[in-house]
């Protein structure tokens, strides 16, 4: 299936690694030319050779800390001055923050909130001029803590939830300067942002993470966790014209773990 993405500049927070780097990866197989936006050079490098050398699509990058207000800045400077131009934005940056409620600092939640939450603000700001007179797309990835909350993960729980409240509210503005904005929320999914999650769980309930890894798939019945690419695929048909009348949605991809109507 042709999404007619061929020469459309995507622009995706959090590309370094796990889904980020999963729906950039597909995204350029599709045809887009890419930035990548992340904190750490050496992986953003690594993804960006990788992609490149894969799907022969131009790969710039950008290495910045999207919890501080003048990342998303820099990472427009850069999408300026290389491409002059973004049809689609991904918002896939952010970390795990667990830990017992007593134990929550501010430090914690304001490291939480960071880049998920204003980073993704931030993101979807600066870019929205271009993505308005491209007619372009957002996708913001959020997690499903947002909608089922978990005491021993207040931070991610409340990120998400905001998050997806953000992305609704955007989506109004987006009907009316013809943006198409959209959310997925990946379940469990294989990246390195999952295995620190169980890292987390397994310290606090003195276990390891390949115990907590199988409770997790045991107490949810899944047929397996999901892949970056699971996430990729559907990223892709939203900000094609082939998904153009999809807006505003709230989508998950989780193997149906997700009950709820």
């Amino acid at each position: 299936m042709d999404l007619a993405l061929d020469g459309k500049v995507a622009v995706v927070a959090g590309g370094s690694r796990g889904i980020g780097k999963g729906v950039a990866r597909k995204l350029a197989e599709e045809g887009c030319d890419l930035l990548l936006v992340a904190v750490t050079e050496t992986n953003l490098k690594a993804a960006g050779e990788e992609i490149a050398a894969k799907t022969d699509r131009r790969v710039e990058i950008c290495a910045v800390d999207l919890g501080d207000p003048k990342g998303a800045d820099t990472a427009l400077d850069v999408a300026t001055s290389t491409y002059g131009r973004t049809n689609i934005l991904v918002n896939s940056a952010g970390v795990a923050v667990g830990g017992a409620f007593l134990d929550l600092t501010d430090e914690v939640w304001q490291r939480g909130f960071g880049p998920k939450l204003f980073g993704t603000v931030r993101m979807c700001q600066r870019f929205w001029p271009m993505l308005k007179e491209a007619n372009g797309s957002v996708v913001n990835i959020a997690g499903t803590r947002g909608k089922v909350p978990a005491h021993d993960f207040m931070v991610n729980s409340a990120v998400n939830a905001a998050l997806m409240n953000f992305t609704k509210a955007l989506a109004g503005l987006g009907l009316i300067d013809d943006v198409n904005v959209n959310c997925v929320i990946p379940g469990q999914t294989k990246t390195d942002l999952l295995y620190d999650n169980f890292r987390q769980a397994a310290k606090m309930d003195n276990s390891t993470p390949e115990e907590v890894e199988k409770k997790r798939i045991a107490a949810t019945g899944l047929r397996r966790f999901g892949e970056p690419e699971d996430i990729a695929n559907l990223v892709a048909f939203l900000v094609s014209p082939l998904g153009r009348h999809v807006h505003g949605a709230m989508l998950p991809v989780d193997g149906g773990t997700d009950k709820a109507l």
